[in-house]
């Protein structure tokens, strides 16, 4: 872990809500970003000028075992209810320790922290795996934020295991209808809300109009989600993450979770690098790796349309 300095250095640790332990990393231009030891839980990601970029609905739970809704949860080691363990499996409802001995950084990342889960005598009843997952978050010299995810099979009887991930990031947007999203058009996807039955994507972007739930299967290494109202774009880039789940509750679905006002639906979206459809297989000593990055940019208007292709196909 980084070491923890002067109250506005670029690695604060402190209490969050309800007391949870958090850390707070900033970078010297602005950009800030919150992560809760719970769940090893991002729950803001601001830009230099203090907006939010993350949805944390106004109503989550911020109360163990209850997952927090919003941020960025992590799904390990399965994802949605593909398998045996409650939804998403266990990592985000889990009290991560700071990795005392982290691996090197680049010399120009100060703001970080290396958390890591190892499981408990609980977790082997329900998950008979021995793992060590180590998730390094990064705020960039530029705003962007990294989340690197390395999960080593540490079994000693030899037996390899299976597991779903998924980063499963809540972006705030001003008005989901407003939203497009490039880079997934022309794909093959899982529609959750039809059986996950196979289908291909048609039209050249997504856009919202009720509930989406959907999987995009072997996706590009970049994804674009263009909010035309904030004039912004922001920009997914992953690796080792070959899917890309895009999930909207919409109004019905909004009203009967507990922790999700009814309305907030219109100012969220989730885009999601995953590894849904291939499980990860890992031997005894095996290690996988996958990585996420965000980053925003400005949108600018051509011809009355964002122009995405700078975006997915600029530097």
């Amino acid at each position: 872990m980084a070491a923890a300095s002067s109250e506005k250095g670029p690695v604060e640790l402190c209490k969050g809500i309800n007391g949870l332990d958090k850390v707070v990393l900033r970078e010297v231009r602005g950009s800030s970003a919150e992560v809760y030891f719970y769940g090893a839980h991002l729950t803001s990601w601001k830009n230099e000028h203090g907006e939010e970029m993350l949805f944390v609905s106004s109503k989550a739970i911020f109360k163990p075992p209850k997952a927090i809704r919003g941020g960025i949860p992590i799904c390990f080691p399965q994802f949605s209810n593909l398998g045996p363990l409650e939804q998403h499996g266990f990592a985000r409802n889990r009290v991560w320790t700071a990795d005392k001995d982290p691996p090197p950084v680049p010399p120009n990342s100060r703001a970080f922290i290396d958390l890591i889960l190892k499981p408990s005598e609980d977790d082997l009843k329900i998950w008979s795996h021995s793992y060590e997952f180590r998730l390094r978050v990064t705020l960039g010299p530029a705003g962007d934020l990294m989340l690197t995810s390395r999960i080593r099979n540490t079994n000693t009887d030899g037996k390899p295991f299976t597991f779903t991930f998924a980063y499963h990031t809540y972006l705030s947007v001003s008005d989901i209808c407003e939203v497009r999203v490039e880079g997934l058009e022309t794909l093959d996807y899982l529609d959750n809300l039809q059986n996950r039955e196979r289908f291909t994507e048609q039209g050249d972007a997504i856009t919202f109009e009720g509930e989406v739930d959907k999987i995009y299967l072997s996706t590009p290494t970049k994804i674009a989600i263009l909010d035309h109202e904030k004039k912004r774009t922001f920009v997914i880039r992953k690796d080792g993450l070959p899917d890309a789940v895009v999930w909207n509750p919409w109004d019905k679905k909004a009203k009967a979770m507990a922790d999700f006002g009814d309305d907030e639906y219109k100012h969220m979206l989730c885009v999601e690098a995953a590894a849904v459809e291939k499980a990860i297989t890992l031997k005894p000593g095996e290690e996988w790796r996958g990585r996420q990055e965000l980053s925003v940019v400005p949108s600018s208007y051509c011809s009355g349309q964002l122009d995405p292709q700078k975006v997915l196909h600029g530097s």
